[in-house]
Parts: structure tokens; sequence; C-alpha cells
């Protein structure tokens, strides 16, 4: 019985010692994105997007999360597709990473995992990695 937790635990603490994970931060005006990459062995993502908006002068709040495994469309560019649950419709996420942030554009469909003031699209400002 040892034995195999013992064999068990270390199994999941290998296959995360391999891992590498970036983060990305951008906070612009009441806004704030953030971005989460872990690249595990034989070159698959895992993908963290979240943004928050928080306004004192309009009284309005949001808060969304996206998480899933991306794919590598290119050097430095990955891909997050998420099927809404609630409709026929994918929220698509196209990062662009460089050595010092990240960009995010995102679908039109993303609207559906959204609501109002937050998106994930970071527009034509880069998120910036946190060291």
């Amino acid at each position: 019985m040892k034995k195999s937790l013992f064999l068990t635990i270390s199994m999941l603490i290998s296959g995360n010692v391999f891992a590498a994970t970036d983060h990305y931060v951008l906070r612009d005006g009441d806004t704030v994105r953030h971005l989460k990459v872990t690249q595990i062995p034989n070159d698959d993502y895992v993908v963290s997007a979240d943004v928050d908006f928080d306004s004192a002068a309009e009284k309005a709040h949001c808060s969304e999360t996206i998480t899933g495994k991306a794919k590598s469309t290119g050097e430095n560019e990955l891909v997050l597709k998420k099927h809404s649950e609630s409709e026929a419709s994918f929220c698509e996420l196209k990062i662009k990473l460089s050595p010092n942030g990240a960009k995010i554009e995102e679908s039109k469909d993303c609207g559906t995992f959204t609501v109002k003031k937050c998106h994930f699209s970071s527009g034509d400002k880069e998120l910036i990695k946190a060291k």
C-alpha cells in the first residue's frame, strides 16, 4: 500500500516538474487581464485567461475566466477554442507570445462567455510577462 501511494505521488510530481508556466498581466484603467500559459511535455499547452472590470464611477463589475487546452498554430502563436455550454458557439482566443509579453484576440462569439465590459482581447496593448 505504501509503495503504490509513493509511486502515485511520485508520478504526479514528476509530471509537473517539467511543466513551464508563464504569467502575463495588463492593467488598463478599470480592467485587469491575466493570462497563464503552461507548457507541458510534448508541446501541449494549457491556457487560462481571465478579465476583471470594476468601475466605481460606472457602478459596474464583471469577472470572467476561460480555461482549456490550446494548440500551437505557429511560432509563438496559440489558439484556445472553448465551446459554450449554453449556445452552439465557440469562443476562440488567438494568443501571440513575445519574449516580454502577449497579445490576445477574441472571436466575436466570445460574447456568450462574457458580459458587457468584460472581454479577453487586449487590443493593441500587450500583457506584460511577469518575472
